[in-house]
């Protein structure tokens, strides 16, 4: 009696244990592939599934996107400068057989290929075509990414350039380029300016010119903007080259007026006083 009891509850272990073998749960973002005997028997849908015990082989398959960095690689652009990629890579399994029977390892796979297509693809562009172009190079390397794993049931939905790292040196030049960038930017604006306010000055002699009175409000103007600061000296404003011609005509006008110097002629009494200290002095 004693044995058939303890039979009885082996057998019922080995049932629940059997039952615990056979029953799968697939969730809903999974696909099941199967195995009978190491032979593909298809795929199964999301829910509980049924195998027979140490026959069957089911494989769970996520078909979630999967966020994979692919880590910092040491490159040489084309114009010979070294420069440290990181990117980081977004991709779904689209087929659950080829991604278990296509290939061992679909996430390692893809992290090798994603690092050397980063170097070949960011190897063939200038520094700068990669500073500047990096959304180009992104849909470059997810193309390649694309070919290569569709034979892996993969889809690459999108590639990105995370940090790019330059040497000390050449941050430092990039940096001169941008003052004197900035500097030459500030030297055109400035000549622009002194080019407007030359052609507005040129038009407001011109509108002097023909109205004498504009000028001389204009300088009524200035000594109003002088009293302002409450100062002791006032200026009277003049045209320069006015005045100095003016000064020219009063200087020759008074020129002629004076006529010539007379000629100095010697006393009779200075030549004896010249004589006598010569005979003095002999």
């Amino acid at each position: 009696m004693k044995a058939l009891v303890i039979v009885t509850v082996a057998v019922v272990l080995l049932a629940l244990l059997g039952l615990a073998m056979a029953l799968k749960i697939v969730r809903q973002y999974e696909r099941g592939v199967l195995f009978r005997f190491g032979r593909l028997k298809g795929t199964r849908e999301p829910g509980l599934r049924v195998i027979i015990p140490f026959v069957d082989v089911l494989h769970r398959v996520s078909l979630r996107i999967v966020t994979m960095p692919i880590q910092s690689q040491g490159i040489i652009t084309r114009d010979n400068v070294s420069v440290d990629v990181s990117a980081v890579a977004y991709f779904r399994v689209v087929d659950a057989v080829k991604s278990v029977v296509a290939i061992e390892n679909v996430h390692a796979a893809i992290d090798q290929i994603a690092q050397t297509t980063l170097r070949k693809v960011v190897g063939q562009h200038t520094l700068d075509q990669t500073l500047s172009e990096t959304d180009q190079i992104n849909v470059d390397i997810r193309q390649i990414l694309d070919v290569s794993t569709a034979e892996w049931g993969v889809e690459v939905t999108l590639v990105e350039l995370k940090d790019i790292q330059l040497p000390e040196s050449m941050k430092r030049a990039m940096a001169k380029q941008a003052e004197a960038e900035r500097e030459k930017r500030a030297k055109i604006i400035n000549a622009e300016g002194e080019s407007l306010a030359a052609a507005a000055l040129g038009e407001a002699s011109d509108v002097m010119m023909a109205h004498p009175l504009a000028l001389q409000l204009r300088n009524l103007q200035s000594l109003v903007e002088i009293g302002v600061d409450k100062n002791s000296t006032v200026v009277f404003p003049a045209p320069l080259m006015t005045t100095i011609a003016e000064l020219g005509t009063f200087l020759a006008r008074e020129t002629a007026a004076a006529g010539p110097a007379p000629a100095l002629v010697p006393s009779p009494r200075a030549a004896d006083t010249t004589d006598a200290l010569t005979t003095a002095a002999g």
